[in-house]
């Protein structure tokens, strides 16, 4: 079972996610590589928003290939390079989530595997048998 919490004694989540996720009980864990902004017939954008965008479905189609659903991310952790649009930024993401909020980090890096990629997000996700 997943618990969602803000606890009361830390501050407010400055963003659309949750402080913690408490899970318990029987559950099935998917762990995914981090997923890149890359469709699998088309090369990588030069947009990174656009990049957030196709990260963002590659992690819902590796839920769906788990019978997961967005529902059961606990984690995602994005990892961006260069200046990002935060307002577009958040509205990519939303677009997948709604009004799911799992625990999250951002973190800017100076570069990743390869020079073209702007965007990186790893995921975690849980489900309650």
């Amino acid at each position: 079972m997943k618990k969602f919490r803000n606890p009361e004694n830390v501050h407010g989540p400055v963003a659309d996610y949750t402080h913690q996720v408490e899970i318990s009980g029987q559950t099935r864990w998917l762990v995914m590589s981090g997923q890149i902004g890359k469709d699998k017939n088309e090369p990588i954008p030069e947009d990174p928003i656009e990049q957030i965008e196709i990260a963002m479905e590659n992690i819902v189609k590796n839920l769906h290939a788990a019978n997961m659903e967005v529902k059961d991310l606990v984690k995602i952790v994005f990892y961006l390079v260069g200046n990002i649009d935060n307002s577009k930024r958040v509205e990519a993401v939303s677009k997948v989530l709604k009004d799911h909020k799992p625990c999250m980090t951002l973190l800017y890096v100076a570069s990743l595997a390869n020079s073209s990629l702007k965007v990186e997000i790893d995921a975690w996700a849980c489900s309650d048998n």
